[in-house]
């Protein structure tokens, strides 16, 4: 009896794969407990029960009853989410650059029936089935894109395990690149190409902002010139209305002082008084015709003031006898008092 029973324990250790027995594999299950008759399963755990060697039960959380001898507690597996890190290993990329990728893998046991009896080692196989499915997926990149394109390269991992692993009872929630190493020279074109890139963009922007600045300078100097051929027209135009003003007021200065002064001869002794202010303007402007010229053109009679006043009073009194507006009165005693002698004006003039 003791020796079946030391073949029986022999057998069972032998049939009990890999995946149960390690320290490593811990983390996937509890160790395999006796069968005491009465045992109570932990949460989130699921007890595959042989009896007579054969599948019978899958014993569920909580209370649960076994027949000594028979019952044997075959597989222990954890329902849990479930970590797995995936060793580096080497991948040649698409444009022939060999890396040195590795990886954290997150799946779920779904059917404890198939985790048990459908593949000896779950976690050796999930994780021989990432490192293939990584090296494939790799080599449809390139190394631009492997770095651009991690997430779907993550997607198209996990679309490949579930793929297979769906007879096992394993469900794949999600895959992650941890590190990605490239070779020491591929690495320092990698860094010559940023450079290179970083210096294109620092010269793009300096030209850029050159062109900016040669742009502002010339908008500014047009905006100065037409502000100031506004402020040159605005200045010729006020002063174009200052000069029609000015002429304007001096028009009605002028036209007044005219006014006042017909005013002024049409009373009596208008003649006298205008007589009298043009030999004061003739004798003011022969005392200065030496102080403005050397060259100094006198008439014959430059005594004789008397006539000189008796010519523009005779030239006076012609205007006055064309103008309508002259009264009669005034033209008569005018040719008198430019005619001392008696005779007429046009007699004189000749």
């Amino acid at each position: 009896a003791l020796l079946t029973v030391f073949r029986d324990s022999s057998t069972s250790q032998r049939s009990v794969p890999r995946l149960w027995v390690t320290p490593v594999q811990q983390r996937w299950a509890s160790s395999l407990p006796m069968n005491t008759v009465v045992l109570f399963v932990p949460q989130q755990e699921a007890w595959i029960v042989e009896r007579m060697g054969r599948f019978h039960r899958i014993l569920e959380p909580g209370l649960n009853f076994l027949i000594p001898l028979l019952d044997r507690v075959r597989y222990v597996q954890s329902l849990k989410e479930i970590v797995i890190d995936v060793p580096e290993q080497s991948a040649v990329s698409l444009d022939n650059v060999t890396l040195q990728i590795d990886g954290v893998l997150y799946l779920r046991i779904l059917d404890p029936f198939k985790a048990s009896y459908g593949v000896e080692d779950p976690e050796y196989a999930v994780t021989q089935l990432a490192q293939t499915t990584m090296r494939s997926e790799l080599g449809k990149l390139t190394l631009d894109k492997v770095f651009r394109e991690r997430e779907s390269l993550n997607s198209n991992i996990v679309h490949s395990i579930n793929q297979a692993s769906d007879d096992w009872g394993i469900r794949c929630l999600r895959y992650e690149i941890k590190d990605i190493h490239v070779p020491p020279r591929v690495k320092e074109s990698m860094q010559m190409q940023v450079e290179a890139e970083r210096r294109k963009r620092a010269t793009v922007l300096e030209s850029e902002g050159t062109r900016e600045s040669a742009i502002n300078v010339a908008e500014g100097r047009k905006q100065a010139q037409i502000l100031a051929s506004e402020g040159e027209k605005a200045e010729q135009i006020n002063k174009a209305a200052g000069e029609a003003q000015a002429v304007l007021a001096k028009a009605e200065a002028k036209a007044k002082a005219i006014r006042l002064l017909s005013e002024a001869l049409a009373e009596q002794n208008g003649n006298a008084a205008a007589s009298l202010s043009v030999a004061e303007q003739y004798v003011s402007a022969f005392s200065n015709l030496a102080k403005e010229s050397n060259t100094i053109l006198l008439p014959s009679n430059t005594g004789d003031i008397s006539g000189m006043v008796s010519q523009a009073m005779t030239i006076y009194g012609s205007l006055a006898k064309t103008s309508p507006r002259t009264p009669a009165g005034v033209e008569e005693t005018s040719e008198d008092l430019l005619s001392p002698s008696g005779s007429p004006p046009e007699q004189r003039t000749q």
